[in-house]
């Protein structure tokens, strides 16, 4: 009986013992993320967050799980998506765009969220202070509100002949007022006139187009918004269809026939972003991590796109150029 019951264990072995080793094995974290535009909108910011999230010390598919929930510009869809998050029971909430972070803190005052935003977080209420965020949430902040008259300054040096600039804009953007106060107060100090243009669905984008015709505006300086990254090949198109100089946020926009781009690192910030992830995964409270703002701006102009509008880019900006696409 006894050499029968050995037989029977070792037997059962392989079977029974992996079983308990899984048993054994602690749950993985999981992280959720909220997003307004489809990942691959951004391929490059996402690569980021994860070598963020790898210096931390977490991996996915080996010591955490990501559920990954996408509006794909369709801002309405954001508070059921992050809600479902929180039902979930995810151990921390990434918030990607102002909107994705409005709702991430409306479901939840307890679950640790980490934001990137472009609005200033402390006048959408979404912290008290960058360097003590307090509450649940902190993150980082593109400022991109400020770049805006940057990027209508260089859009001048593009075009210095054009006097009448159009400027496209979501007016269902919570920073959108911030956005056309900055613009107005830079055209101004540089002598142009702007004329706003709104677009907050895909079908406004023709009709936005035809009002810059009408406008005979000589450029157009394309806000930073979500819902434009998600039509960023719509957008490229037409400014392309009616000749019309344009400068963007992202270098994904330049990377597809945009003429140029201006912005805060998206890769330090998205890292950045991933790193404080980790953090909050190892116990660290958000309230306490400060808001985060990149230190380095990249400016990137397509050479092909300028010479087919006929531009010919002034050497001392080609020569500030961090990338120069041929």
């Amino acid at each position: 009986m006894r050499r029968r019951e050995f037989i029977k264990l070792v037997a059962g072995g392989p079977v029974a013992w992996p079983l308990v080793a899984r048993a054994q094995e602690p749950a993985r974290p999981v992280i959720g993320i909220l997003s307004n535009p489809s990942r691959n909108v951004l391929p490059a910011a996402f690569a980021s967050f994860h070598r963020g999230l790898k210096d931390a010390g977490y991996v996915e598919g080996q010591n955490v799980r990501i559920e990954y929930r996408f509006a794909d510009g369709q801002v309405d869809r954001l508070p059921a998506l992050a809600t479902d998050l929180v039902n979930r029971k995810v151990d921390v909430l990434v918030a990607m765009a102002n909107a994705a972070a409005l709702a991430a803190k409306a479901v939840t005052t307890t679950i640790p969220v980490v934001f990137v935003i472009g609005a200033d977080p402390a006048k959408l209420g979404l912290v008290e202070s960058f360097n003590r965020p307090g509450g649940n949430i902190t993150g980082v902040s593109f400022l991109l509100t400020q770049l805006e008259s940057k990027r209508l300054g260089l859009l001048h040096e593009l075009v210095p002949h054009a006097t009448e600039i159009a400027v496209l804009i979501n007016p269902t953007q919570p920073n959108a007022s911030d956005q056309v106060n900055e613009i107005k107060k830079a055209a101004r100090a540089l002598g142009l006139d702007v004329h706003i243009v709104h677009a907050a669905s895909e079908s406004d984008l023709e009709p936005a187009f035809a009002t810059c015709a009408q406008l005979r505006a000589g450029g157009l300086l394309v806000t930073s918004d979500p819902f434009f990254n998600v039509v960023n090949k719509q957008i490229i198109a037409l400014a392309a269809r009616d000749a019309i100089p344009a400068i963007y946020e992202f270098r994904e926009y330049v990377a597809i026939g945009g003429l140029a781009s201006y912005e805060s690192s998206s890769t330090e910030a998205f890292r950045q972003v991933g790193n404080y992830v980790g953090r909050t995964l190892k116990g660290e409270k958000p309230g306490d991590l400060p808001v985060q703002v990149p230190a380095r701006y990249e400016l990137v102009i397509n050479l092909k796109t300028a010479k087919e509008l006929g531009l010919e880019i002034p050497p001392t900006l080609l020569a500030r150029a961090d990338e120069v696409i041929e």
